[in-house]
């Protein structure tokens, strides 16, 4: 039923900035690039995006804050949850052509008739019987992982990807990566206290495991971390805020991504986020217990001088703006940590697989060249772990951008061109 409500809910706010927008469904439509059936079903509950993509555009489009887009995503996980369990019809019989465009949703299996054998000399008729079994599906939604490799975009940084291969914000559940820290213990947010740990600060699995091996369960207790992660490394506060350092000339540099082709596109150029970098975790139990969220703690992994590249900038003419609620770091400091701004609420937080959250972090750089991962401190029950938050296995980078050269891309202007002082 929650799960139904869910669906309900992030039909209502869809249907909402429609109305408020005051535009029709087919222009909204034709602007969002779809059909106008799908978005009228969208605004109906009669489907729900396979991706987050489309949504965060229509509501943008229609003049969401920053409050509703952070409502919208979570209804979105939870409407997608639900799209993602709904139970499968038993099949009765072969499917046809026109069923075979969809993906097999059972499984079939012939069954002997059980009949007696027939007398000699007679041929009984052969009979089969289709059984339908149910796919298990297993949802994994959310944002902040520790023990997690996150299979998010390119993280770009010069560090060789050019692939630019994954999505823009991807989930992977698992064992706990091996920590980057000569030290191997996570450093505390300054100023916050910690209740000892009363067992494994791990998730369970053994020493050097790779990413996604099942953690061993506690006595009497389930297999696994109880929570997921998933993690949109370059969310643009606003086009004009959103600026990459690339070790290329502008000739060589193709146009400003949108936010959601933003992994991709770094990937391809080998870029890194310039003075400053906003990143989303949306966080979500993968069960009807309690998660309690008791800190989110910053670990630097590397600090040298800045980038002597190239500033490019994602928008021009945006003019101000709202900040969004976020969890401020500064990578400058001696021992860098996350700290409420704009209004954000502190630490603890509690998830479930139907109440998730969304935590915006926003780390900047004026000095130096810093490749960081955050640490997300969890607890249920007797369990509690760690789980690493980073950028398909590889840190987050973000570089000071004083005095380098900097290009924008103008609307209409088919290049970019040297930014004026």
């Amino acid at each position: 039923m929650a799960e139904a409500d869910g669906t309900a809910q992030f039909a209502t706010l869809l249907r909402g900035l429609k109305e408020r927008s005051g535009l029709s469904c087919g222009v909204l439509a034709k602007r969002l690039h779809m059909s106008t059936s799908t978005l009228h079903r969208y605004c109906n509950g009669d489907a729900v995006p396979v991706d987050y993509a489309p949504v965060e555009r229509l509501a943008r489009l229609c003049k969401a804050g920053p409050e509703e887009l952070v409502d919208l995503h979570r209804m979105w996980v939870l409407a997608d949850a639900a799209r993602r369990t709904k139970p499968v019809a038993a099949v009765e019989e072969p499917a046809t052509a026109a069923a075979a465009e969809e993906p097999p949703a059972v499984s079939q299996a012939a069954v002997p008739d059980p009949a007696p054998a027939p007398a000699p000399g007679k041929r009984r008729p052969r009979r089969t019987v289709i059984l339908a079994a149910a796919v298990a599906v297993v949802v994994a939604g959310g944002a902040g992982a520790f023990a997690v490799h996150l299979a998010g975009g390119g993280s770009g940084g010069g560090d060789g990807r050019k692939d630019g291969a994954g999505a823009a914000s991807s989930v992977t559940q698992g064992a706990r990566s091996a920590d980057p820290s000569p030290s191997g213990s996570a450093s505390p947010s300054p100023g916050r206290k910690h209740k000892p740990s009363a067992g494994p600060s791990l998730s369970g699995a053994p020493a050097g495991a790779a990413p996604g091996t099942p953690s061993a369960p506690a006595a009497g207790e389930g297999t696994g971390t109880p929570l997921t992660v998933a993690t949109t490394p370059y969310v643009y506060e606003s086009p004009c805020s959103q600026h990459f350092l690339i070790d290329r000339p502008p000739a060589e540099v193709p146009p400003p991504p949108l936010e959601q082709d933003a992994p991709n596109w770094v990937g391809a150029v080998g870029a890194v986020a310039s003075g400053e970098q906003f990143v989303k975790l949306t966080v979500q139990g993968t069960g009807s217990d309690t998660v309690v969220l008791e800190d989110l703690d910053v670990r630097v992994v590397k600090s040298g001088a800045p980038l002597a590249w190239n500033d490019y900038s994602m928008g021009v003419g945006c003019g101000g703006g709202v900040e969004t609620k976020s969890f401020g770091v500064d990578l400058d400091a001696p021992r860098p940590a996350s700290a409420p701004r704009n209004g954000q609420r502190d630490f603890p937080y509690k998830v479930s697989e139907s109440d998730p959250e969304v935590f915006y972090v926003k780390a900047n750089t004026k000095a130096h060249d810093v490749s960081w991962v955050l640490e997300l401190k969890w607890s249920s029950g007797s369990r509690h772990g760690v789980l690493k938050v980073d950028d398909q296995g590889r840190a987050f980078r973000t570089s000071a951008d004083a005095g380098r050269p900097g290009y924008d891309y103008p609307i209409g202007a088919g290049g970019w061109g040297e930014r004026a002082a």
